[in-house]
């Protein structure tokens, strides 16, 4: 490890303190199911949350957010259901993958899937069309569980304007494991009191999951409250809790 990683790492070990002191626990992601959360994080992709909302909650008027329901929901209904999340058809269709891949190689079995190896996992979701790093860690961390960080926009945007590594520009991976190898579980214990969190408790926010899962979970929901809240495109640094570290 080079001299300016560990730098950075020491970095990102206090950005993410305060983040977790000035926010406290989050409740993200704010879900029913693990599918539930599976299928945001798809239509999540190329739009904002609020949309995402909006469609899930024409799946669950229709009822359809079971495997068995998506499984049999005709595509053009499905589209009609998410269209409120942009790239429709695209979206529809990737469920759709998911599922048939999830028939094929796990019986249809959330439970066997998320018993496999991370690694291997994570690989096997890539090579699914229409999923990306992001998607992928999101799955495999919100909904099973298991111990990865996820790097989105807001993530990189932080680098960028606190010049962390490289300015956010290096590889998904890099980030991803430069934030994993300086987020420990006993950062958990630094957390503040629930401060005016954007979701209520929900059943996934719940799930069971180690402490290191739990520290990414809470560390990655932060950064984005932080990027929603003062981290925008057009700044207000003047009241962000991350100003003393730029």
């Amino acid at each position: 490890m080079t001299l300016a990683l560990a730098t950075d790492q020491l970095r990102l070990r206090t950005i993410s303190k305060a983040l977790l002191r000035h926010y406290g626990p989050q409740n993200w992601w704010p879900a029913q199911s693990r599918l539930e959360v599976i299928v945001g994080a798809y239509l999540t992709q190329n739009t904002n949350w609020s949309n995402v909302e909006k469609a899930l909650s024409n799946l669950r008027t229709a009822k359809s957010l079971s495997l068995s329901s998506l499984r049999a929901m005709p595509v053009p209904q499905l589209e009609a259901a998410i269209r409120p999340s942009g790239y429709f058809r695209q979206k529809a269709l990737r469920l759709k993958t998911f599922i048939a891949w999830l028939d094929l190689f796990y019986g249809g079995s959330l439970d066997r899937m998320f018993a496999q190896p991370t690694n291997l996992l994570r690989e096997q979701l890539l090579a699914l069309h229409g999923v990306g790093h992001e998607t992928a860690d999101s799955i495999l961390l919100y909904a099973g569980g298991h111990e990865v960080f996820v790097v989105d926009a807001y993530t990189r945007r932080i680098l960028e304007r606190h010049q962390l590594l490289d300015g956010g520009k290096r590889k998904y991976d890099a980030i991803r494991e430069a934030f994993e190898h300086a987020a420990d579980e006993a950062l958990l214990d630094e957390r503040g009191a629930e401060r005016n969190p954007r979701h209520a408790p929900s059943r996934a926010s719940r799930l069971a999951r180690s402490r290191q899962a739990q520290v990414f979970n809470e560390i990655h929901a932060s950064i984005v409250r932080v990027g929603n809240d003062y981290c925008r495109a057009v700044p207000r640094c003047e009241e962000c809790p991350l100003r003393k570290y730029l």
